[in-house]
This record gives structure tokens, sequence and C-alpha cells, in this order.
């Protein structure tokens, strides 16, 4: 696809069209468990009995996973929503690269291991410990230091950071033990010095995201970098104490920690060695990267910024080149559907707090930081505030709805998309109530936007991008445990148009029908023929 031209359809749009995305609020068993069914949410009931409506895939192949077994999530449906068509997405890449053994004939792993083999340093691995697939797979960090070993490199330090999130809350004995294991196995049959050097829960070390609370990021690099946390002599020891200090302590929220021997740390970065952080993920990877790679750095007193071959598993930003090296090629994603309204002339916005704001843009398009054309689009974050956010369920959607409807009324756009947090940030805490509550409020900013676009005679699509509220607990052993991670739920589709005279209905072709099916409707919902090559329109014109 080359020529980004939209052709009129014969279909007059009176109003906007508005896209609200409400984040994890997937559709699951009508159960007690699940916080969308118990909310009240009197909006989403109605629309789910109207005509325009139907359920969407919003996981594995039709959001480009390697299986239907995979979890979808925020940043593959909004590439899917924007793209408007399904692209194999980083977990899949990864896969296929090591699979094929491409990501070990790269320039980038041999420069890797070529340095820290000339100069006899270290070669360190940093990221996601458990099988999620959503961030990070620890098959992936196996195959790797497997790979590193056979080429020669005689010591590897690991640095876990803990997930509780994509995987069971408390689940990080588990692939601890799967790694110590591995790492044994590598120094009796290579002589190897493998060990996992430093770590720490997700959502306290390392893994912040747009630039959200960069003490997360300080807390990891004190901690991977200088060698600065409480110290443990495994970590083992680390997660076990710290679960007998809090029993109601997750892996996500554990302090970091380091690994010490004599009473010091073993695997501080120094200068000479090669880092390589094997999150393909790039919103929770981005931000580290800059630390080791940013020259101009402000964001903290890093202290010392060592001299070492950094590489990513993936390309986090094209557009800022970070970083500079990476393992695997990120999807290309082509001609999203914002690069043909912009050609088309319209004028969009695009909104939401800081835990989504790049999902409606950079996510949004293709993987892409910046505007496509600020002299037709208009980007707004609004700050998220810095708390778990089970302790503030509303999060900012009532901020995200007043400013839409202040830019709705303007009368200057052509269409908007928003993302409601809520149900998905919420939704991994593994509160309950929370998550009831964090679903109702978006049901209530959701009926407050319908009025307004109809009152202007516009069109809302309304959707989720995944679920993840839909349920909030898993049993194990007969017993409830609360469940943070994503669902492998359809999510809901309507169509709210208020000057609609029946020229369309729902296409009863699609059974299958996915996330990047709306790209296409949202063009002929606006006026215009569907892009060539575009995943089919949900409509049927009559």
């Amino acid at each position: 696809m080359t020529a980004l031209t939209l052709t009129p359809n014969g279909f007059e749009r009176k109003g906007p069209v508005l896209l609200i995305i409400m984040d994890g609020v997937g559709l699951g068993k009508p159960e007690s468990g699940n916080a969308v069914h118990m909310a009240k949410m009197p909006v989403l009931d109605r629309l789910m009995t109207q005509p325009l409506y139907r359920t969407l895939r919003a996981h594995g192949r039709a959001v480009g996973m390697p299986s239907d077994e995979d979890m979808g999530n925020s940043e593959v449906g909004h590439n899917a929503l924007g793209a408007g068509r399904v692209f194999d997405q980083g977990a899949t890449l990864v896969q296929n690269a090591i699979r094929s053994g491409a990501l070990y004939e790269g320039e980038t792993w041999k420069a890797a291991v070529a340095n820290v083999l000339e100069k006899s340093t270290t070669l360190h691995f940093i990221g996601l410990l458990s099988d999620g697939n959503v961030h990070a797979h620890i098959d992936h960090l196996l195959s790797m230091t497997e790979k590193a070993a056979i080429a020669g490199v005689k010591t590897m330090r690991v640095h876990v950071l803990l997930d509780g999130r994509d995987v069971g809350e408390r689940s990080a004995l588990m692939y601890l033990d799967q790694l110590e294991s591995h790492l044994q196995g590598l120094e009796a049959t290579y002589g190897v010095s493998a060990k996992i050097a430093s770590g720490g829960g997700r959502m306290v070390t390392t893994m912040d995201r747009y630039n959200a609370d960069w003490t997360i990021v300080e807390r990891g690099w004190k901690a991977h970098v200088l060698g600065d946390a409480r110290p443990f002599s495994s970590a083992r020891e680390a997660v076990e104490t710290m679960y007998a200090e809090d029993p109601k302590a997750t892996d996500q929220y554990l302090d970091a920690f380091v690994i010490t021997e004599n009473g010091q740390p073993v695997g501080q970065i120094q200068d000479g060695d090669s880092v390589v952080l094997f999150n393909f993920r790039g919103d929770r990877a981005l931000e580290l990267t800059m630390a080791f790679e940013n020259e101009d750095f402000t964001q903290f007193d890093r202290v010392r910024r060592p001299d070492v071959f950094f590489a990513g598993m993936m390309s986090y930003d094209g557009d800022l080149n970070l970083p500079r090296h990476f393992l695997v090629n990120p999807p290309a994603i082509d001609c999203p559907v914002g690069q043909y309204m912009c050609a088309a002339k319209l004028k969009s916005f695009a909104i939401s707090e800081t835990q989504k704001y790049g999902h409606v843009t950079y996510f949004w398009n293709g993987n892409n930081s910046g505007y496509i054309d600020p002299a037709l689009e208009t980007y707004v974050e609004i700050p998220s505030d810095k708390i778990q956010f089970d302790q503030a369920p509303a999060m900012k959607a009532h901020e995200i709805t007043a400013k839409s409807i202040a830019l709705l009324q303007e009368g200057n756009y052509d269409f908007g998309r928003i993302n409601f947090p809520n149900g998905d940030m919420v939704g991994h805490t593994g509160v309950f109530e929370a998550a009831v509550t964090a679903c109702e409020v978006t049901d209530q900013c959701v009926g407050q936007l319908i009025d307004v676009v109809s009152a202007l005679n516009g069109c809302v699509v309304v959707l989720a991008d995944h679920g993840n509220a839909d349920e909030m607990f898993v049993e194990k052993n007969g017993k409830r445990e609360p469940k943070t991670a994503h669902t492998l739920n359809p999510v809901p589709c309507a169509i709210v148009d208020a000057t609609y005279d029946g020229a369309y209905t729902l296409a009863d072709n699609l059974p299958d029908a996915g996330l990047a099916n709306v790209a296409a409707t949202l063009c002929e919902l606006m006026g215009f023929h569907a892009p060539e090559g575009y995943a089919p329109s949900l409509l049927r014109w009559q």
C-alpha cells in the first residue's frame, strides 16, 4: 500500500465520529469474580441490546500474537485498531527469530558477544521473568544465555524483574527456580559464571512507562547498575523474606534487591560490559533505555553511566532511534489509518491520561512517535496519579471526559479517539471492589460522551482493546486468588449513530472479526471507502 487516498462512499456524515476505548473491559462469564458483570453499567447494558452491537476478538492471532492461547494487550490492540490489519507482533517476531536462528546471526547479537569476549567482561540480561508473553518470555532468556555460553562468554549476570501481573500474582519463585537451575546447568556444562545479580517487582523497579514515575527507573538503575538495594544471598531468599514480612505482598510490588557474596554485589554493570534488555515490548523498556543511552539525561542522578554495549530486544521507539542497537526488527506497520485521515485533511484529536496516552498516539500510529500532521491533529495527555490505581479507581476519567467534550463542542474535529484506562490499570491491581468502581466510572463517562456526540449529530463507536476486569479471580487448589492478568475473552463493540437511517447494518459474514476490522469501519462511518488492503469493515451497506 502506497497511495494514501480515501475516496468518498456517498454517505454524508453530519457530525464527528468518536472512538471510545474502554481499556480492559472484556466480556467474561457472568459470575461474581467478573467486575464488569458485577458493576452497574447501564450504558453498556443498553448498548449490548441494540442492533448495531457485536463482539470482537482481541487476543491471540487476531492481534498478531503467536497463538490463540496468548493474551492480547493494549499495545497490540491499538496497533491493530490503528493499522486496520494484523501484523506479527513482538512475541511472534522474537519467537520466530530465535527458532530460525536469525537473532543469533544478526549484527547486534554478534557485537554484544564480541564485546565481552574481546574485553573479558560481563554479559548482562535485564527483563521481566515470566512466561506471560506480554513484555517478555523466560524461554527467550534461557535461549540467549545458552547461546552466549556456547559462544564462549564466561561471565553472565541476570537482573530479574518480577511479574505477578501478566501471570499469577505470587508466581515469582517458580520462575526463579527455573532460571537458577538453567544457570547452574550452564556453569556445569560450559564453565561459565552465571548468576542472578539483582531484581525487584516490575511496578516499583525499572519498568515505568510514559514518564509517569522516574523514581521507578532510578530504583532499578541503582539495583542493576550500582548494586545499591537491599542485599540478599539469593533471589529466592529475597522473595521469601518479603512474602513473610508482608503476607499481602505480590510480586509486581516487591522491593528492589541485589544479590551479594562476601558483602559485595555479584553483578554491578561496569565499563566494557554488554547489556541486553530482553523485554520485547517498548512502553516499559524505553525509559531504562534512555538512562543507558542518552547523553543529556536529567530525570535522575545516574551517579555513573557505565560505557557499555547496550541492546534492546526490539526497537522501542523508531523516531527516537532507541535503542541504537536491537536484536529483532519490529513489525513494519505502513499506512495506519491516521495517515489516511491526514491525507484526506480530516481533523482529529486523541486523548488519554499518561498511562495510555502512548496507546492512542504512538501505538495507534503504527509505533511512530509524534504527530502525522500537527496542523490537523491535537494530542492531549492528562497526567496520571502516581499511586496504586486501586486507591483512586476513577483515575482521570472525568478529566478525560471534560476535555473531550470541550474539543467536540468546538466543532472543528471530524474524528476523535479516547482511551479510558480504568478497567485495565485498576484490573491489574487485583482489587475487586476498585475494579467494579473503575468500570462504573467508565460507563458513566461513556454515557456523557454519547449524549454530547448525539447532540452534534455524530457517531460513537464504543469498544475495548482486551479484557482484564472481566476476570478478577482464579481458582487454585480450591482457593480463590486475585487475577491481575489480561483475559482471552472477546470485547464489546457498539455503534451509536445519532442520524442512523438504516443505510447500513452490521455485516453477518465476519464471525471472527477482531480489532483490525475497526479502522475500515471508521472510514466508512466518516463517508469514505476503506483503504485497499485493510481488514473488512464491520458494516454492510444497503
